[in-house]
């Protein structure tokens, strides 16, 4: 959060100080910023949009512990019993059955890519090996947080929301899966309003 905060504030403190020169210069210097004027306020945007995942990503680590996963199947395929986008996906085991795999997507495709260079098929020996083991803070049923492992200390990187998108018409209800009431309040505390309890 920190870090995008910075960015934020440097393309909009950028965007301002290379205008300011432009103005002090001959015209010609205006015209080596313009590919900075162009694409600044994209970054802006971009990182504006960071904010409510990342919020929601809070509310889901207040909610849930994380846990360490090997070897959990993962994939860029689309599954066929999701619904909406999706750009990746990781199955987890459920909690009240272990038998159970459960999927959960990557909804939104913004900071996506550093797992999806690790999660191709084609991915590198090396690339791949950095997701064998990854955090993960959540409930499979509903929501969660995927991390890759720290290099050095103990924080996780690259976070990312994760989320089940299961077709509800499916006939499939969360009791299905074994969820309780509370865990459906549980899952509603980290932000998620099941439809289908």
């Amino acid at each position: 959060m920190a870090i995008n905060v910075i960015g934020l504030i440097g393309w909009i403190v950028g965007w301002i100080a290379l205008l300011q020169v432009s103005l002090w210069t001959p015209n010609w210097v205006a015209w080596i910023f313009m590919p900075y004027f162009i694409y600044a306020p994209y970054r802006v945007l971009i990182q504006f949009k960071y904010f409510p995942a990342a919020f929601l990503m809070l509310r889901i680590l207040r909610v849930y512990p994380w846990e360490i996963v090997r070897d959990a199947p993962r994939g860029l395929t689309r599954l066929p019993e999701v619904v909406s986008k999706q750009y990746g996906w990781f199955e987890f085991r459920n909690p009240a059955c272990s038998d159970q795999r459960l999927p959960l997507v990557f909804p939104s495709h913004l900071r996506r890519r550093w797992w999806a260079r690790r999660m191709s098929p084609r991915a590198k020996v090396r690339l791949g090996a950095e997701i064998q083991t990854i955090w993960f803070a959540g409930d499979p049923r509903f929501i969660g947080v995927v991390a890759a492992p720290p290099r050095w200390g103990s924080v996780p990187r690259r976070l990312h929301v994760v989320e089940q998108r299961t077709d509800a018409r499916s006939g499939r209800h969360f009791a299905d899966w074994g969820a309780t009431s509370d865990d459906i309040e549980r899952g509603r505390r980290a932000g998620v309003y099941p439809v289908n309890p």
